[in-house]
């Protein structure tokens, strides 16, 4: 039995929570964004999910101690009457998918995934299934993103033309995964970076599992001169202290930034789609892949059911304390 109770989801043959936000006793966690990640008695996920998780716990103070339950990507494992299969999402390094087989079929829940290339994190992976749940962030025909090569192009273009300029280029970017891609990308064009403490920190765990990123320095006030790019948390609203008398430009890096109110609602200067979620098209193309006789949607438009249903697609959106029989 599956069910969505509590914002969470819950997979009663298996006593699984998948991704839960209230502590629990065992839970699936697909990766170490705050909005997925919490602490639980026990936590089955990646190597590398792992040690960003132990990462982001401590340095929040946590003394809550977590025992985790690693798997590497498809190496399937045995759980009472069922087989349990970890594969990439794409999402963010060591962020995964979660596939269960059973006498009754193929179950895969995605995550936040992408499918679009990435320099910092797993290549995706689409297994074919008979019940698809997925996330439809950007499910509508709007949310296309450019090319990679141009968002690329755009990024190394701010930053060259802020530093001609005089400026600061600030990017703000999540510290867990966008922050590195960025790093990524504008190191290949040979633009210095200077990360923010989180982002540093997150970088080095990056490292420790592989990751070749560029040079970059750590933020100091004390030190930073605005001859590099900045890499910034977007949650820290307040304006780097070096760059209070300075001047500065910002850039928000987001699939968002498609809508044209963007830079107004995230107070920068521009926004350029950076994204690490899947945009309209790569969710039709995950559901072609799959081919999967049933899609449940969350965390994403309710409209996107209704478009796939209009293409004859048997989905829907899951409701809070809605059970469903798959397993």
């Amino acid at each position: 039995m599956f069910s969505l109770a509590q914002r969470s989801l819950y997979v009663s043959d298996l006593d699984l929570w998948i991704d839960s936000m209230r502590p629990r006793a065992r839970c699936y966690v697909s990766h170490g964004h705050s909005d997925h990640a919490r602490e639980h008695d026990r936590i089955v996920t990646t190597p590398a999910n792992a040690r960003i998780c132990r990462s982001r716990f401590e340095r929040r103070g946590s003394t809550t101690g977590c025992e985790f339950e690693e798997h590497a990507f498809n190496e399937p494992w045995s759980d009472g009457e069922h087989t349990l299969t970890l594969f990439p999402a794409g999402h963010v390094l060591g962020s995964a998918q979660l596939l269960i087989e059973g006498e009754r079929g193929r179950f895969v829940y995605t995550g936040d995934f992408k499918l679009a290339r990435s320099y910092t994190c797993e290549p995706p992976e689409v297994k074919p299934c008979d019940v698809l749940l997925m996330e439809c962030t950007f499910g509508r025909p709007q949310y296309v993103f450019p090319p990679r090569d141009e968002v690329e192009d755009a990024l190394v273009s701010f930053a060259t033309q802020a530093l001609e300029d005089g400026h600061a280029p600030v990017f703000l970017a999540y510290s867990l995964g966008k922050a590195q891609e960025a790093m990524a990308i504008l190191g290949k064009a040979g633009i210095p970076i200077t990360v923010h403490p989180a982002v540093h920190a997150i970088a080095c765990v990056y490292e420790a599992t592989g990751v070749r990123l560029p040079p970059y320095a750590r933020y100091d006030a004390r030190t930073y001169d605005g001859t590099s790019a900045l890499i910034w948390p977007p949650s820290r609203k307040i304006r780097p202290k070096a760059l209070r008398d300075k001047p500065a430009r910002t850039a928000m890096l987001s699939g968002w930034a498609l809508d044209p109110s963007a830079p107004y609602r995230y107070g920068v200067d521009t926004c350029i789609p950076l994204s690490d979620h899947a945009d309209y098209r790569s969710l039709l193309l995950y559901i072609e892949l799959a081919q999967p006789r049933k899609v449940l949607l969350n965390h994403g438009r309710r409209d996107f059911v209704h478009r796939l249903r209009r293409m004859g697609v048997d989905a829907t959106y899951l409701e809070a304390n809605e059970q469903l029989d798959f397993f």
